[in-house]
Formats: structure tokens, C-alpha cells, sequence
């Protein structure tokens, strides 16, 4: 093979790099080892992986030939292997690689385990927009790489992204303690309550800057693609079942945030608790929901969660008949503080934080009566700029990341 062959992948990567800009960085990007022998990268569709990638290539390297991005459902791999592509790389001297939507390989993670074996000098990066398939790979990597998770995009990356307003991240002990100064700050040069509504319905995902009005087509798409694709590649389900996956999904759609009733869930879906579960999970895993239970989440010993959550506000604007206020404010809190801490089912109240800070969620008339007395809790209120005490904006638990 020579570089007649290799061109096509090259004029892709060029054609990708020229369009990248290094204005606005993903969280992740800084908290990532870039030296390490392989590092995975995975997150949800949309959510800025492969953008990621090339802006540390862009930055990294003056003269780009000596490195090489591939997406592994090009078409040059239904006629060349992965493997020819890292020995043609070899011996050219480049030891680094970038591979996108690593999933699309059939076998890749034993051809990874391979090539770390194999090509000592080698490095890989790679993505999977299947958390499903990636957490699922048939071989285990998890001595070999280092495996990142990249969330959608949290408020305080929003406003960076819209160029308004440039923070850092906010640390979530750091903001219980200083919350009035961080509003503060923020707030006297911006107006946050329109720009919170538009993060509620379409700043999650950075995709929706490209084409803002087919958002809401290709969210959804997103979301028939884990259904379709992902579950039947890592679960032997059948035709049926994809069908009450849907299904089950619209039923928590209209519902959310859904106290599941099981038994009743199961009888509506004519299904089995082990099916169910199954099912559950694998739309959590997938970040499609979020399931919230009272004790640490274990993947391998499925248990019913007590709650059940969409992943984040922009997937009930895509899913639900009727975004209901409430609804919409828990599911902000919870897609944001996910992202960087523990948060459970309390007895009482509506989140357990870092197993110590018990919350209430509400508008800006919500009182303390049902947390009362409790040690460490807070209000997180809606409709308000500045909190004071233990009242905290629900707009400032975006700034955590």
C-alpha cells in the first residue's frame, strides 16, 4: 500500500481540519491525558467528540501530514483494514493516530488490543458514539486505555459557546459557598433568563448552531439510532423488543420525571421485570434517561430506580407532548450535576448530592417545608437571578463544568 492509497483518508482529514476553529474548547479537552497509548473518548451523538480530536490535532501538530484522523465508517475501510492503515502509518513514521465512531469496525476492540501489542510506538484516540457498544466491547481494554466521557454541553459552556459571557468551571462545594458573588458577577452584564430558556430547549447538544431548524429532526434521529442500532448490537433482542423499547420510552416521555410503578410499567409493555430492567438501563447507560435510585448505581446487579428522568431538558422538547416547568427544572439539575458528582433518590426531598447536600427543586416561591430541619439542604429555585443563604439559582448548578 502506498500513499495513492492512503490519500482518500487524507483529503477527508483535510477537508475536516480546515473548517475547525479553536475558539471555543469542550471541557474535556483540558482534562485529558493526550499522551497516553490509547485513549477512548465516548458521549452521545452530537455532543462534540470528533470536533474535539481535530482541534487537538490543529494545535498540536504545525504540519498535520505527520499525523492522520480517520472515521472508521468511511468507506476505505470495506476495502482495506485498520490494521493496513496502522502498518502503512508505521513506516512512514507517524505514531499517532485519531479514529472516529470506533464502533462501526467490526472486532475493533481486539484490533486495538492488537495494535497496542503489536505496534509498540503507536498511538491511538479514538471515539465511540455508542456508549453502548463501547461499554459492551467483546474484549477489555481497561489495562491498555484510558476512557473519557464527554456530557453535552453544560450552561456555562453555552453562554462560552454564544460568546456572551467566559467562566471557569465552578466546583459544585465552591458554589454553595459563593453562589451570591458568581450571580453576582454574571448577572450585572447579562440578562441569563432568556438565554437559560434556550439552553433548556436546544443548548445541550453544539450541533444545534449548524442547522438550528433541523435541531429537533436530528435529536430524534439520534435517539432512533441508539433504539435501531446500538441495542440489537450489544443485546439479543428481537424486533418486539425494540418496538417496547419505543414504546417504553413514550410511556416515561409523558410521565417524567416517572415514579415507576413496575409491575403496571411491565403489564403496559407485556413484559418481564429482567426484560425491563435490561431496558432501562440501556437507555441510561446510552444517555438517553436517567435513572435515579437510592443507592450507587450498579450496571451489573439491575435494581428499580425510584425515579426516572430524559438525559436533559432538550430531549423532552424532542419527546415529550408537553414540557411540564417542573419537570424540566429536575432534569436540568440532574443532567448537570451528573456530569461531575453522585446524586441519589433522598428519603426526603428531591436530590442527594455527594451523599451529604439534600435538595429541593422548585420555582422561586418554593420554601423549605419539606426539607426542614434537615442538615445541608438547599433550595435550587428557578425565575431568579440572585439567590442568598441556602437559596441558589437554578441556572448556577450550570456552571459546575
Amino acid at each position: 500500500m502506498d500513499i495513492s492509497d492512503i490519500q482518500p483518508l487524507y483529503d477527508t482529514f483535510y477537508r475536516k481540519i480546515d473548517k475547525i476553529s479553536l475558539r471555543f474548547k469542550r471541557y474535556l479537552y483540558d482534562q485529558i491525558h493526550w499522551n497516553a497509548r490509547i485513549i477512548g473518548i465516548k458521549g452521545a451523538r452530537g455532543v462534540g467528540k470528533t470536533t474535539m480530536l481535530l482541534q487537538h490535532i490543529r494545535e498540536n501538530y504545525s504540519d498535520i501530514s505527520k499525523t492522520l484522523y480517520a472515521s472508521l465508517d468511511d468507506l476505505w475501510f470495506s476495502s482495506h483494514s485498520l490494521i493496513d492503515l496502522v502498518d502503512w502509518a508505521d513506516r512512514h513514521g507517524i505514531t499517532r493516530l485519531y479514529l472516529d465512531e470506533v464502533h462501526r469496525y467490526e472486532n475493533w476492540s481486539q484490533t486495538l488490543k492488537n495494535i497496542y501489542d503489536n505496534y509498540p510506538d503507536m498511538g491511538i484516540i479514538y471515539t465511540s458514539s455508542s456508549i453502548l457498544i463501547m461499554d459492551n466491547a467483546k474484549v477489555d481494554l481497561s489495562r491498555r486505555q484510558t476512557v473519557y466521557t464527554l456530557y453535552g454541553l453544560s450552561f456555562r459552556e453555552y453562554l462560552a459557546f454564544e460568546d456572551v459571557v467566559h467562566i471557569d468551571p465552578v466546583p459544585f462545594d465552591e458554589l454553595l459557598e459563593t453562589h451570591v458573588q458568581k450571580a453576582m458577577q454574571i448577572v450585572k452584564n447579562v440578562k441569563i433568563a432568556p438565554l437559560f430558556e434556550g439552553y433548556l430547549e436546544h443548548g445541550y447538544y453544539p450541533f444545534y448552531k449548524e442547522m438550528p431548524e433541523d435541531f429537533q429532526s436530528r435529536l430524534r434521529d439520534a435517539v432512533s439510532t441508539v433504539i435501531d442500532n446500538d441495542l440489537p448490537s450489544v443485546e439479543n433482542v428481537s424486533f418486539e423488543t425494540i418496538q417496547k423499547v419505543r414504546r417504553l420510552l413514550m410511556i416515561i416521555s409523558e410521565r417524567v420525571p416517572f415514579e415507576p410503578n413496575m409491575s403496571e410499567l411491565w403489564k403496559q409493555l407485556s413484559t418481564n421485570n429482567e426484560l425491563g430492567l435490561r431496558m432501562l438501563y440501556a437507555l441510561d447507560k446510552a444517555q438517553i434517561l436517567t435513572l435515579l435510585t437510592s443507592k450507587v448505581k450498579n450496571y451489573k446487579y439491575l435494581y428499580k430506580p425510584d425515579k426516572i428522568f430524559l438525559n436533559n431538558p432538550n430531549l423532552m422538547h424532542v419527546l415529550c407532548p408537553r414540557v411540564d416547568k417542573g419537570n424540566e427544572r429536575e432534569t436540568f439539575f440532574a443532567s448537570q450535576l451528573q456530569a461531575t458528582t453522585d446524586i441519589k433518590h433522598p428519603k426526603q426531598g428531591d436530590f442527594l448530592v455527594a451523599d451529604k447536600y439534600l435538595f429541593e427543586v422548585g420555582g422561586k416561591n418554593k420554601t423549605f417545608d419539606q426539607i426542614a430541619d434537615m442538615p445541608d439542604s438547599y433550595l435550587a429555585v428557578d425565575d431568579t437571578e440572585i439567590g442568598h443563604g441556602c437559596r441558589i439559582p437554578l441556572w448556577l448548578f450550570g456552571l459546575t463544568y
